[in-house]
């Protein structure tokens, strides 16, 4: 029973590390499957789509560009997991596209950037070229240590990807 007690403990920590990863992982994934999903409705229906993303109200989703329907019903909103945070480069925020606020729609933070997706199927040159995806920071542990996922922008500008090297984020 002791040797069995003695295990737990040295693996439990380990097991907390694999499942926020994999919220990380998951996380990246959602927000890929809706980048596709936003360039597939801009062609089919001919409207121009807005996928915010508002670090603040760590929140993101699809809805298409205002003025084109009274109310967009296909407009959808995910809420970050619990352990993932948003991480906007600070240039795109300055610079970046402003999100409106919609009537009826959640009203977004000052901070929210959105990427739009044309009808042509390309993503528009205004549109944030990189964002993180990391872990939330945790109470004693080091900020370095925190896991992240760098998504950017295609080299053919037709939606994003996960990106391996993050250059682009050095020294920030």
């Amino acid at each position: 029973m002791t040797l069995l007690v003695v295990v737990i403990a040295l693996v439990a920590p380990s097991l907390g590390n694999f499942f926020r990863g994999r919220e990380l992982d998951s996380e990246s994934t959602r927000f890929l499957a809706l980048a596709r999903y936003a360039r597939s409705r801009a062609v089919s229906e001919g409207v121009p789509m807005l996928l915010w993303l508002d670090p603040v109200r760590r929140a993101y989703g699809l809805t298409e560009e205002y003025g084109f329907s009274a109310r967009d019903a296909k407009a959808v909103t995910f809420q970050l997991a619990e352990d993932v945070e948003l991480q906007l480069d600070p240039r795109e925020r300055v610079a970046g596209p402003q999100v409106p606020v919609l009537p009826g729609t959640l009203g977004l933070g000052a901070g929210a950037v959105s990427i739009r997706f044309q009808p042509d199927g390309f993503v528009a040159e205004s549109s944030p070229q990189s964002f993180y995806l990391r872990e939330r920071e945790r109470t004693g542990g080091p900020a370095s240590a925190r896991s992240s996922v760098w998504i950017t922008r295609s080299q053919n500008r037709a939606s994003y990807e996960v990106q391996t090297n993050d250059v682009a984020f050095v020294g920030r």
